[in-house]
C-alpha cells in the first residue's frame, strides 16, 4: 500500500455527513434497551412540555378571565389544574433526568466499543501506516478524534430528537389552536433551518482543518519532548518554539474561522425567534381584539412558539462541536475501514515428533518444528534454509533499496551483513518477517515461499533482536515471558542467564519483579539490551536475526554475552548485522552490501584474502559511512 493511501487517512473530507451519523448510529444497536429508555423518555419529556403549554388555554379561558372582579372566586378546580400541569412538569423532570443518566451510560459504552475497535485494527496495519504516522498523531485517535464524539452521542443527538419530537407535537397543537399563526410559525422554523445548513457548509472545512491541526500539534510535541536532549544540545529550543507555532497557528487560523462561521448561527437563530414571536403575538393580539382567538389560545401558541424556536437554537449552539465531532469520526473510521495487513499464506508452524524418520504433528513442544499445509496435511520439516532469489525492493516507488538481491543461508549457518548506513542490511531482514513485500523476485524458506506461510507462523519461527530496545510497563519477568507467554519463571531465569543478564537483574530493588515503565528509562541501554536478548532467548525459536543487538553494549558487556550468544546461535539459522566487524569473525559467511547490492561474499579469512572492501573496513583503511 502507497504511502500516499496512508497520507489520506490524515487529511479526510466530511463530504457524508448522514453516512457517518448513520455509523455512530449503529454502535447504539449494542445497547437496545438503554437506547429503547432513553427515547421513551424523550417521547415522555415531548409529550409533557406540549401538553403543559396547552394547559394555559383552559387556565386563562375558564378559570382565570371569567373570575376577574369577583370578591371570592372558586379555586378549586383552578388548583386542580395547576397541580395536574405540575405532575406533568414533574414527569417530565424525571424523564429528563433518566435519560441524561442512561445516555450517559451508552455513550461512555460506544466510545469503549470505538476505542477497542479502533486499537485492534492497528493492531492488523502494515508496518508502512506506521512509518507515515507519527507517534502522536496516531495517538490523537484515541483521545481526540474519539473524545469529541462525546458531546455529539450525550448531548447533541439527543437534542435533535428531543426538537424532533417536540417539532411534531408542537405543530400538531399549533394547528388544533390557528391555522394562519402556525403558517407564521413555520416560515420562520424553514428560515432557520436553511441559515444553519447554508453556514454549515461554509464552514465545515474549517471543522475537518482543526482536527488535522490538533493532530499536526501532538506529533510535533511528542517528537519534540522525546527529542529534547537532542534540542538542548544544539541549542535548537528558538527553532523548536518556532515549528510549534507554524502549528499554531494554523490552528488558530481556522478556529477563528470555525467560531466565526459557529458563531453566527445562535444570534441569527434567536433574533429570527424574537422576530417570530413578536409576530405571532400582534397577529394573535389582533384576532383576540376581532374576537376570532381567545386569549388563553394565544398564551398557549406564544408557549409554543418559544418552544420550537428553543431547542433549534439550543442546536445551533452545539453545532460547532458537532461538526468537529462528525471530523473526529470520520478520522477514526477511515481508520477502521482501511486495508488490514494482508496474509494470503496457507503453511502453518507446528510442533512435530518424528516416527520412522517421518515428520507428524502433535500438540506438545518438542523444539523440533514442521511447516504444515492444513489442507493437504503435508509437513516439511524446518531446518532454517532461507534463500533470496533476485530480490528488488523499495520502501517508495522509483527508489529502490535492493537490487536483484540474492543470496541463501543454510541451516545452522550464522550469515553477517556489512555495508554503509542505507545498503539495504536492515531491509532484507524486514523481508525475511515480512514487513514488507518484495516488489520482485521471491524468498523461500525451507523451499516455500514466504508468502505461501501464514505470518503469525512466520515470525513465531524468527527470533529478533533489534538495535532499538522496547520494554512494556511491567516487571523484568513481564518483558522476558513477551517473547513466549507460556513460558515458565524458570524459563525465563534461564533464558536471562544465557544473556547474561541475571546477574544485574538480582542487583535491581525487586529483582525479577522489579517494574519498568517509560521504557525501562531505570536501566541503563545496555541492560535494556540484554532483556531484549533474553527475550529472544526465551522464544527459543529456529531462526535468529540479530540487527545491531550488541551495538549499546559496551565492550566488556559484549564479551560477557557472547558465550551466551553462542549457546543461543548453536544449531539455529543466524541472521547478524553489525557494525562492530570482530564480533562477526566467526560468521560461516559474511556478506558486504552496498547501494542495495552485494559486492563480496565469503568467511572472515577469504575475505581479507581478497582485499577489497572488508578487507578496507576490517583494516580500518576505510569506515562505514
Amino acid at each position: 500500500m502507497s504511502e500516499l493511501k496512508y497520507r489520506a487517512l490524515r487529511t479526510p473530507r466530511a463530504n457524508d455527513i448522514p453516512k457517518t451519523v448513520k455509523r455512530i448510529f449503529s454502535y447504539l444497536n449494542r445497547y437496545p434497551f438503554a437506547v429503547f429508555m432513553v427515547f421513551t423518555c424523550l417521547i415522555i419529556s415531548a409529550l409533557t412540555m406540549v401538553a403543559s403549554s396547552y394547559f394555559f388555554t383552559p387556565i386563562i379561558d375558564n378559570y382565570v378571565i371569567p373570575y376577574i372582579g369577583q370578591e371570592n372566586p372558586d379555586l378549586s378546580e383552578f388548583i386542580r389544574m395547576l397541580t395536574i400541569m405540575g405532575i406533568i412538569y414533574l414527569t417530565g423532570v424525571i424523564a429528563q433526568w433518566v435519560q441524561n443518566r442512561l445516555m450517559s451510560l451508552v455513550t461512555t459504552g460506544v466510545l469503549n466499543d470505538v476505542r477497542k475497535q479502533l486499537f485492534a485494527k492497528m493492531q492488523n496495519m502494515e508496518i508502512r501506516f506506521y512509518d507515515t504516522h507519527t507517534h502522536g498523531e496516531l495517538m490523537n485517535f484515541y483521545t481526540n478524534d474519539v473524545d469529541i464524539m462525546r458531546p455529539l452521542l450525550a448531548e447533541t443527538l439527543p437534542t435533535a430528537f428531543s426538537t424532533l419530537f417536540n417539532i411534531v407535537g408542537v405543530f400538531f397543537m399549533m394547528f388544533r389552536l390557528n391555522f394562519y399563526l402556525t403558517v407564521v410559525a413555520a416560515i420562520s422554523i424553514v428560515i432557520m433551518m436553511v441559515i444553519t445548513y447554508l453556514l454549515g457548509k461554509s464552514g465545515r472545512k474549517y471543522f475537518i482543518q482543526i482536527q488535522r491541526c490538533v493532530s499536526n500539534i501532538n506529533g510535533y510535541v511528542e517528537e519534540m519532548f522525546q527529542g529534547q536532549k537532542v534540542v538542548k544540545v544544539f541549542n535548537h529550543e528558538e527553532e523548536a518554539v518556532a515549528g510549534f507555532e507554524k502549528y499554531n497557528d494554523e490552528a488558530f487560523y481556522a478556529s477563528v474561522m470555525t467560531n466565526t462561521f459557529a458563531g453566527m448561527l445562535m444570534p441569527i437563530n434567536m433574533n429570527l425567534s424574537y422576530i417570530t414571536y413578536a409576530v405571532v403575538a400582534v397577529l394573535g393580539a389582533r384576532l383576540c381584539i376581532e374576537g376570532r382567538m381567545s386569549l388563553g389560545i394565544l398564551s398557549s401558541f406564544l408557549l409554543y412558539t418559544r418552544q420550537i424556536s428553543g431547542p433549534i437554537s439550543n442546536l445551533s449552539q452545539q453545532f460547532n462541536g458537532m461538526m468537529m465531532a462528525i471530523s473526529g469520526a470520520e478520522r477514526v473510521f477511515n481508520i477502521i475501514d482501511s486495508a488490514s495487513e494482508t496474509d494470503e499464506g496457507r503453511y502453518e508452524l507446528v510442533n512435530v515428533r518424528y516416527v520412522d524418520g517421518q515428520a507428524q504433528k502433535c500438540e506438545e513442544v518438542t523444539n523440533d518444528y514442521g511447516w504444515m499445509d492444513p489442507g493437504s496435511g503435508e509437513i516439511i520439516p524446518l531446518k532454517g534454509d532461507i534463500r533470496l532469489h533476485d530480490v528488488t525492493f523499495g520502501y517508495e516507488e522509483n527508489k529502490t533499496v535492493l537490487k536483484n538481491v540474492s543470496l541463501y543461508a543454510k541451516p545452522g549457518q550464522k550469515i553477517a551483513f556489512v555495508g554503509s548506513t542505507g545498503a539495504g542490511k536492515t531491509t532484507i531482514t524486514n523481508l525475511i518477517n515480512r514487513f514488507y513485500d518484495v516488489d520482485q523476485g521471491k524468498i523461500t524458506y525451507d523451499g516455500i515461499d514466504i508468502r505461501d506461510i501464514k505470518k503469525a507462523s512466520l515470525r513465531n519461527s524468527l527470533g529478533v533482536v533489534l538495535q532499538d530496545t522496547n520494554l512494556f510497563s511491567g516487571t523484568v519477568m513481564d518483558n522476558i515471558r513477551y517473547g513466549n507467554l507460556e513460558a515458565s519463571d524458570e524459563q525465563c531465569i534461564e533464558a536471562a542467564k544465557l544473556a547474561n543478564a541475571d546477574s544485574f537483574i538480582r542487583r535491581l530493588p525487586k529483582g525479577y519483579d522489579t517494574m519498568l515503565t517509560a521504557n525501562g528509562a531505570n536501566l541503563s541501554q545496555g541492560q535494556r539490551q540484554l532483556l531484549n536478548i533474553a527475550r529472544a532467548a526465551v522464544a527459543n525459536p529456529p531462526v535468529l536475526i540479530l540487527d545491531e543487538a550488541t551495538s549499546s553494549i559496551d565492550t566488556h558487556t559484549e564479551r560477557l554475552i557472547e558465550k551466551g550468544m553462542d549457546k543461543l546461535m548453536a544449531g539455529r539459522t543466524v541472521f547478524v548485522i553489525a557494525h562492530r566487524l570482530s564480533t562477526i569473525r566467526n560468521s560461516n559467511a559474511i556478506i558486504v552490501l552496498e547501494h542495495g547490492e552485494i559486492i563480496e561474499r565469503g568467511d572472515h579469512d577469504e575475505l581479507l584474502a581478497n582485499k577489497g572492501r572488508y578487507y578496507q573496513l576490517y583494516t580500518g583503511k576505510a569506515e562505514l559511512d
